[in-house]
């Protein structure tokens, strides 16, 4: 099907659904009030939520203006509660309110806050997947199974994301996932994200929201979505805190450690962080790869058998420390530091046996390496946020500054066995240094369109990304300490992103409309140091261009049970810096892996229909069309005999496109009042198009992936959780993986008035979870069978001290999100 007959099947869709229940338009009302003191002074910035009576389902969260007023508007009928708390006073909830007509509640009078606001115990947890109508949140806070793990591993859970042998992080079958941490991208891409996110602590996690189809507000960047990683914050007055612990064993020890500190007063908010990991990895990789000649006869050339088993140490500190001061009941500045240094010591052996296009036994070679990788970041954020009026004009800016430094030593030792001459042993060691800097402002303005009841966002945003890596390989074969010309290299580049945007959303009673459109500009330019190798006979590249990125929803409420959505835009997915830098890293005698500074953006069009029944069950409907696809390719190295070994490079390239069909179903079941059952099915057919290492590409094939979050109530403050998952099999590019399957199960008892609770777990019970793939080109086929230590049993402590007095809470989010990202 193509672009234009699939719009114009949903559209139809869309319109039909909307004539046929026009009749069955269900009424929504308008509450509203004014929210004052005990004295009789309008309270601004007073947080109201209106829940349902029935179940206290929360419904609509709505914030005071400066005269005390707030309004509800196209609220359904129904019979509901109305809660406020504002800083100043104790929380106020109001009887049942039946809204039938337009209300006005009047005067909303706050308590005196006579003895301190306890904080509200909500005996229903939630679960761990919960399906939004916009995205889908994973509680981890609330799941058992989570704690003591990293990040990595808690997302390796979750529906539609994947995460491959190479660390990449795909979301419902396509890569360019964005990853941000409290609304900051970060600046990396497969396996330096992949050690970033396993040196954070689950424990220090509330919740991930996954993003498909984000507004015009966020930075184009991400054409597969966003996953945003919320950590968690105390929003009680006074001196507050926790603290956690785990110890986990699989093969090998897995420890974290965290402390969160949070001190509260009218008009300060201190906070601060620290965690500590420190993980014992490895990783078993076995390799069988054919060389054919490029040719239709495809005659046979030699074989590699491999086996590596790859062994790893990491110790990371993560540290946090910020403040919000409330210079005015109209003003808020904010400033927030973090820190994260981690220490990773690799060692890997590596055997290799050669075949000749005979299959006749050649020889064999072993490579053991022992590298030692530093990776440091350190970031600032300052923030404020102006209140205009008290008709909800605000204006907020940021401003960031990040450095990131990375630095390796790597020795690699490698001998010929049966070689015939014999030959020595090869030694190599390389140093690898880099540093990366980005600047940011971004400003965003807010205001209320009253003529036409509508809101309109605005903003600005400019940031600079300074990168310099130096890699240098000296051979140490002979007893010296030769510069190897060939593998050394160093890597410049700036880049410069300007962009604007608008956004405008309204509200009818059952229609919402949401337009936006942004512009970014970007200025780019790599250079390679005279003195190395040149790379495809240039040794830089500029870059500059200007593009528009189109945004917009349409929701419709049918009636009190079914709603539907139609949304659609266009965004980019530009290189990480690792992925420009055409630096070579050497991974064994016969492989190694390459940047590409020629790397294009890969641009995507997106479309996701929405219906949800009962505002419950959820299913979408998406397609996306990408082109100039970024993939990872496997093939040999031209001219790479001239050792009599073969070498594979891998390296990512732009394949011309890829086609995606999806659609994604939510179904949670209450199976009983002690057995909550939460399942996701995603299903999806993947079609990649075009020509890369001499191979012409058509491949595709329908699969699908299941998740299972089932969690049980077992009294006495017991609780258990067990979660399924499975992914059948799939293609990417080249690659074509067979399914995975993996169990977890988890108990965790609370006490100590749940100031406290002990969770044990034990994840890949079966230990399962394990890839199988193939890959094959026109000279070149390769399978593996990977093993990492997934079978992991963990136990854990969370303790939670000082008082349970709330007080409303602050977001912050910074501007250098995309440039974080790609710094990787």
């Amino acid at each position: 099907m193509n672009l234009s007959k699939l719009i114009s099947v949903l559209t139809f869709l869309l319109l039909f659904s909307i004539g046929a229940s026009y009749a069955q338009q269900p009424a929504r009302y308008d509450l509203k009030g004014v929210v004052k003191g005990a004295k009789g002074e309008p309270l601004l910035a007073a947080n109201l939520q209106l829940v349902k009576n029935a179940d206290q389902t929360l419904v609509k969260v709505e914030v005071s203006g400066e005269d005390g007023s707030f309004l509800f508007s196209g609220i359904p009928a129904g019979e509901y509660k109305l809660m406020a708390t504002h800083y100043d006073y104790a929380t106020y909830t109001s009887a049942p309110i039946t809204l039938n007509s337009n209300l006005n509640l009047g005067d909303v009078v706050l308590p005196e806050r006579a003895v301190a606001l306890q904080e509200v115990k909500i005996e229903a947890q939630k679960p761990f997947v919960e399906q939004h109508f916009d995205k889908t949140v994973l509680n981890v806070e609330n799941s058992i199974t989570a704690a003591g793990s990293t990040v990595l591993e808690v997302l390796e859970k979750a529906p539609g994301l994947a995460v491959d042998q190479n660390d990449n992080i795909s979301m419902r079958g396509k890569t360019g996932v964005m990853v941000m941490i409290n609304g900051k991208r970060q600046p990396m891409s497969g396996s330096e994200l992949a050690t970033l996110l396993r040196s954070l602590n689950a424990n220090d996690v509330a919740t991930i929201d996954l993003i498909t189809n984000p507004s015009a507000k966020y930075d184009a960047a991400g054409n597969a979505g966003i996953i945003d990683i919320r950590l968690k914050k105390d929003s009680r007055q006074g001196t507050n805190g926790s603290i956690s612990t785990s110890v986990g064993h699989g093969e090998l020890p897995k420890i974290n450690q965290g402390l969160q500190l949070n001190h509260r007063a009218r008009n300060l908010n201190v906070f601060g962080s620290y965690n500590y990991v420190h993980r014992k990895d490895f990783n078993k990789l076995d390799l069988y790869r054919e060389f054919f000649t490029q040719n239709e006869a495809r005659t046979l050339q030699g074989i590699n058998n491999q086996q590596n088993y790859f062994q790893h140490q990491v110790n990371s500190h993560n540290g946090r420390l910020g403040f919000d001061l409330n210079l005015s009941p109209k003003t808020i500045i904010g400033v927030v530091g973090n820190g994260i240094f981690t220490d990773i010591n690799r060692n890997s052996e590596n055997q290799s046996m050669f075949y000749d296009g005979q299959r006749a036994y050649d020889q064999t070679t072993t490579t053991n390496s022992q590298n030692g990788t530093n990776r440091n970041t350190q970031s600032v954020n300052f923030n404020v946020k102006h209140t205009i009026d008290s008709t909800g004009r605000e204006i907020t800016a940021d401003v960031d500054y990040a450095a990131f430094q990375s630095g390796d030593l790597q020795n690699f030792r490698t001998q010929y066995l049966d070689a015939d001459p014999a030959r020595p042993d090869f030694l190599l060691h390389g140093d690898l240094n880099g540093r990366l800097t980005i600047k940011s402002a971004k400003i965003d303005y807010a205001q209320p369109l009253r003529a036409i009841e509508a809101n309109l966002e605005a903003g600005l945003k400019s940031s600079l990304v300074n990168a310099n890596n130096r890699l240098h390989f000296y051979d140490r074969s002979n007893g010296g300490n030769v510069f190897d010309t060939n593998r050394s290299n160093h890597f410049l580049y700036e880049e410069n992103i300007n962009a604007a945007y608008v956004n405008m959303n309204k509200k009818w009673q059952q229609v919402s409309l949401q337009l936006g459109l942004r512009v970014e500009n970007t200025i780019a330019k790599g250079e390679q140091v005279a003195e190395y190798a040149q790379v495809n006979g240039e040794r830089s590249f500029s870059r500059n261009y200007t593009q528009l990125f189109p945004s917009a929803f349409v929701g419709y409420t049918l009636n009190q049970t079914h709603d539907v959505g139609l949304s659609l835009s266009r965004r980019i997915d530009r290189p990480t810096y690792n992925q420009l830098n055409p630096f070579v890293y050497f991974i064994d005698l016969s492989t190694k892996s390459s940047g590409n500074p020629f790397l294009l953006p890969q641009m995507t069009y997106s479309f996701e229909f929405t219906h949800t029944f009962k505002q419950k069950y959820i299913t979408k409907l998406s397609y996306s069309r990408t082109s100039d696809v970024i993939i990872s390719v496997l093939s040999p190295e031209p001219n790479s005999n001239q050792e009599q070994i073969p070498v594979v490079i891998q390296q990512d390239r732009n394949l011309a496109q890829f086609h995606y069909y999806g659609a994604n179903f939510s179904v949670p079941v209450q199976v009983a009042r002690w057995f909550t059952s939460t399942n996701n099915v995603e299903m999806y057919y993947g079609l990649y198009q075009g020509n890369l290492a001499n191979t012409n590409l058509r491949n595709g094939r329908p699969t699908f992936s299941i998740n299972s979050n089932n969690a049980f109530k077992l009294g006495n403050d017991w609780s258990a959780e067990v979660i399924g998952i499975y992914r059948a099999r799939e293609i990417y590019g080249f690659l074509d993986v067979q399914p995975v399957r993996f169990l977890t199960l988890g108990v965790q008892k609370q006490f100590l008035d749940k100031k406290a609770n002990l969770k044990l777990s034990v994840a890949d019970i079966f230990y399962s979870n394990k890839i199988r793939a193939t890959t094959a080109l026109t000279g070149y086929s390769e399978r593996f069978y990977q093993r990492r230590d997934t079978r992991v049993a963990t136990l854990s402590f969370t303790y939670r001290f000082g008082g349970k007095e709330v007080a409303p809470s602050r977001r912050r989010t910074g501007g250098a999100e995309e440039e974080k990202r790609r710094a990787g």
